[in-house]
């Protein structure tokens, strides 16, 4: 069986110019006809890693959701932005980042997510805790942002999965996996797995690299990316960047367990990886250990627990 992932060189958020880029993009794949369906509830899954730094373009750029929501509503679905960041509420680091606007203009929906118990066919995991928002929507879209990261190396479409893992029970993973980076690797590829987005599209106009996920810089990368398989298209994505996908942890776990389809079985409909090659990308200067200590979880708990319900409902207080 053969997987597509469709490569775009892409350099303007510009409405026009994106959304003639998102149409050839998702052209090869049938268009976002072939994934949404009039009356579909379509959850929008970006990477709304915090509302502290949007000048670093470490989340997934405002214009980019909006032109993916116009698309599912023009298709007849209904979108919703979900995650689940590490500090804050979704919708309080999304108005921080800049959607506010679209968010008004489109009434999109954010939502919270909580988290139910999942059973998975993993020998390693014996269920999962996820997002009831991302399981029962009928259309998942992962939006990810192309990045690098001081304890993974790269944070790509699986990567960013993760924040369907509701509340602070991503830091007991860290935790409870972190001591053991293949199993944490794992952990978020049956994580990606068990979602089982129906299409991700990977924002790599600007992207954010050396010591991400957030503590990097900006770096105009010229890329859009796109395919049905999350495995496949992370690993086109590493091809670009001239990563050893060894080096990366989900993509490691991805194909020591077979998810990650062969090489071979990947076809590129518009540009082919090597030809899109990036020579100079920059990594983080240092990987940081993944696990967290129990002192470092209950600091990370009460952090988010005062930015969701002191300091955000102040500072909207404050605009009235």
């Amino acid at each position: 069986m053969t997987h597509s992932v469709c490569l775009l060189p892409a350099h303007s958020y510009e409405t026009t110019r994106l959304r003639t880029s998102l149409d050839a993009l998702l052209a090869p794949l049938g268009g976002i006809a072939a994934f949404v369906k009039p009356g579909d509830r379509v959850l929008l899954k970006p990477n709304l890693l915090t509302g502290g730094r949007p000048e670093r373009d470490c989340t997934t750029r405002p214009a980019l959701v909006a032109e993916v929501a116009k698309m599912v509503i023009s298709a007849g679905g209904h979108p919703f932005i979900g995650d689940s960041p590490a500090f804050g509420s979704a919708r309080g680091v999304a108005k921080a980042n800049g959607y506010e606007p679209l968010l008004q203009t489109l009434d999109l929906p954010v939502v919270e997510l909580h988290g139910s118990r999942y059973p998975t066919d993993s020998p390693s995991f014996d269920h999962l805790r996820l997002s009831k928002e991302a399981m029962e929507a009928d259309v998942v879209i992962n939006l990810p942002k192309v990045k690098s990261h001081v304890q993974l190396t790269m944070t790509l479409g699986v990567k960013n999965l993760f924040g369907c893992v509701p509340g602070k029970m991503k830091a007991w993973w860290h935790m409870e996996a972190g001591k053991d980076v293949d199993r944490f690797g794992e952990m978020l590829v049956e994580t990606a797995r068990a979602l089982a987005p129906n299409l991700t599209i990977l924002d790599g106009i600007i992207a954010h690299e050396g010591n991400g996920p957030s503590n990097g810089d900006p770096r105009p990368l010229g890329i859009l990316a796109a395919a049905s398989n999350v495995f496949a298209l992370d690993r086109a994505i590493l091809e670009v960047l001239q990563v050893d996908a060894e080096r990366v942890p989900t993509m490691a776990a991805a194909l020591r367990l077979g998810y990650c389809p062969a090489w071979d079985d990947i076809q590129f409909p518009l540009h082919h990886p090597h030809k899109m090659r990036v020579d100079d990308w920059r990594l983080p200067d240092q990987l940081m250990p993944i696990d967290f200590g129990a002192p470092r979880v209950l600091r990370s708990t009460f952090k988010h627990l005062y930015i969701r319900w002191i300091k955000e409902p102040m500072a909207a207080y404050a605009q009235r």
